[in-house]
Formats: C-alpha cells, sequence, structure tokens
C-alpha cells in the first residue's frame, strides 16, 4: 500500500477533489449529498464501492470551479489498482463520531497512509455528536489533542439537522477552495495556521473534583 501524495499529480483545470474518510459512513453521505445541492450537479456515476460525483459551482472569480467528490473511504490507505485514474486529492476529511471509540481509532490509524505534504494544510478533522451526554470527556480531548499536534483544523458539525449539515458543507467548500489554491493571496499553511486547533494549557491538568 502506498502513500497518498497531493503533488504526485497535476490539477485540473478549476478543479478541486476532496476525499471524506469515515469508518462508519453516517454522516459521510448526508455531508456528500449536501455537497452536490450545493452546487450544480454534471456527472454521477457509481460503479462497486467508488462514488464518483461531479458538481461544479461559481468560484470567487468569473470561471466555473468544478468540484469532484471523487471517493467516500471508510479508511486509508486506498486501492492500488485506482491509483492511476484516480484524481489529485486537495483535502482530506477524517470525520469522526463522538460515541464512538472505533471511529477515533480508524481516523488516528489511517493518518499513516499520508505523504507528510498533506500535513501542510491540506487535513482536517470533523467531529459529530459533541453534544451528546454519553461522550467522555477524555475521547473529546484525546481528538483535539491529535488535531492540534499535527496543526490541522477540527471543525464540530451537528449532523442531526439540514442546518446542521448545510453549515458543515459550507465550511468543508471555503477550505477545500483555498487548500486547492483556487483563492487568490490565500495557501492552505496560511489558512491552516489561522485554523489550527489548539489545546488549553489546562488540558493535561489532574482534576479535583
Amino acid at each position: 500500500m502506498s502513500l497518498l501524495k497531493p503533488f504526485s499529480k497535476l490539477p485540473g483545470l478549476n478543479t478541486a477533489n476532496i476525499l471524506l474518510v469515515e469508518s462508519e459512513e453516517q454522516f459521510q453521505q448526508s455531508l456528500a449529498d449536501a455537497l452536490v445541492e450545493e452546487t450544480a450537479v454534471t456527472v454521477n456515476v457509481t460503479t462497486n464501492s467508488v462514488c464518483y460525483i461531479s458538481v461544479a459551482m461559481s468560484s470567487l472569480t468569473t470561471s466555473t470551479f468544478i468540484v469532484p467528490i471523487r471517493r467516500l473511504a471508510k479508511s486509508l490507505p486506498l486501492p492500488v489498482e485506482n491509483e492511476e485514474s484516480r484524481p489529485r486529492i486537495d483535502l482530506v476529511v477524517f470525520i469522526i463520531n463522538l460515541t464512538s471509540e472505533l471511529s477515533f481509532q480508524s481516523a488516528e490509524a489511517s493518518l499513516k497512509y499520508l505523504d507528510p505534504g498533506y500535513f501542510l494544510g491540506k487535513i482536517c478533522f470533523m467531529v459529530t455528536n459533541a453534544r451528546n451526554a454519553s461522550v467522555p470527556t477524555e475521547r473529546v480531548d484525546a481528538v483535539r489533542k491529535l488535531a492540534a499536534s499535527l496543526h490541522c483544523p477540527l471543525l464540530f458539525a451537528e449532523d442531526q439537522t439540514p442546518d446542521g449539515v448545510t453549515s458543515a458543507t459550507e465550511r468543508l467548500l471555503t477550505i477545500l477552495k483555498v487548500a486547492a489554491g483556487v483563492v487568490p493571496m490565500a495557501t492552505a499553511l496560511y489558512l491552516s495556521n489561522l485554523t489550527r486547533c489548539t489545546v488549553p494549557p489546562d488540558i493535561d491538568q489532574p482534576s479535583f473534583d
């Protein structure tokens, strides 16, 4: 299994590719559908476990910005048999369900299959069910520490309401535009430094409750 590399292929004209990774596939599909609804669908072809979706939207310029959601994956690495036809992935999004320890472990294990170039502003974490009373504080802290250690953004999403899904979609599209290099005077690394997760100084301090 080879590493997924961000600069091994040439980018397409006015095109960006996003990879959604979720072990449980609960929020992944609804988020993909919302990304499509946010724009105008041009192609929609499903082949076995691979979902290829091409959507078009108006960018900050007058040209057309194409956002193909090229793959929905449960985990990394991606199958090597599709490597030749796979486009360049501009942004990798790890979706973590905080009510599931397996979801967090799967995302953490997948990181080793990414080339270091992705850690320069081309990765973000999106978590769901943060308000669920059953979620242990230790798991929330673990996710925040992971994102902070990699200098990556950590987004909290509400996956149970249409407004929450729409909000998550808009935030992802904003990051994707920058990661793909279609926003003038902005780079993925610069945006990542502005939005990266930080850990409060007292998060590792013992509790006296």
